[in-house]
């Protein structure tokens, strides 16, 4: 299958791009571009998760690809996202646990389309990303998925510290937090309705996420650096919940 995220130039295109229901990742705007067209852009940009990024013409210049963007480019995702609830009712339909995977900011897309492949194969029911400072479902994250962006379906939040005690209070569901200081994985009960939280490549689980959370879990390593790639943490940790939960 091909996925193609498709770059949006021009105020007609993109102002249709929304009104057909497109799902719109980024929107940069001319700064200080205030006239009709653009303010009706913004008008239906707002309604949405859309980011909205507001740059000089030299930005725009460099990231066009037609050379004719009047002022307005779009970002239009190569996948739709799902919502919370859509992850909370595939597990309900599998009559499992929610078994949630949650990253704090993972850049990468060749990392993320891992790791969707990755949840696809442990039985997760889903991912959660935040909005701002995270890669999205680009075409590279689709394609590295092979194929897996077909069935794990990925949400898109605003906050998410506050997604996680939503998801306590709703699904009564623990959250641990991948970090060096952590109790050994094989250690620690992950069985049950449980969140898995990976920090990004280089700073890990954001403090405020990690108190969010109620446990952290590390990873046995005897080597001379004390890291894995962010992409490989979640797997291998994630295989340790899938055991617990299968073979406990």
């Amino acid at each position: 299958m091909r996925y193609e995220e498709s770059v949006i130039e021009g105020r007609n295109a993109v102002m249709e791009a929304f009104r057909s229901g497109k799902t719109i990742d980024r929107l940069f705007i001319l700064d200080g571009c205030q006239d009709g067209p653009v303010k009706s852009i913004l008008r239906e940009a707002k309604k949405t998760d859309c980011i909205l990024n507001f740059v000089k013409k030299e930005r725009l210049d460099q990231i066009s690809e037609t050379g004719k963007h009047q002022g307005v480019i779009a970002y239009a995702a190569a996948y739709n996202y799902a919502s919370v609830d859509d992850i909370l009712k595939a597990a309900e339909d599998k009559g499992e646990a929610p078994f949630i995977i949650i990253l704090d900011g993972i850049e990468d897309p060749h990392n993320l389309g891992a790791m969707i492949r990755t949840a696809d194969q442990v039985g997760a029911h889903g991912i959660i990303i935040p909005k701002r400072r995270a890669v999205g479902l680009t075409a590279t994250v689709a394609k590295s998925s092979a194929g897996a962006i077909n069935y794990v379906p990925v949400a898109k939040v605003t906050n998410i510290c506050q997604t996680i005690e939503e998801l306590k209070k709703k699904s009564n569901m623990w959250f641990a937090a991948a970090d060096m200081s952590g109790g050994p994985m094989q250690n620690c009960n992950l069985t049950g309705p449980i969140g898995l939280v990976i920090g990004s490549e280089g700073d890990g689980v954001s403090r405020l996420v990690k108190e969010t959370c109620d446990f952290t879990v590390s990873i046995p390593m005897k080597g001379n650096i004390d890291s894995l790639n962010a992409s490989v943490a979640m797997a291998v940790i994630s295989y340790e919940i899938f055991r617990q939960r299968n073979y406990l």
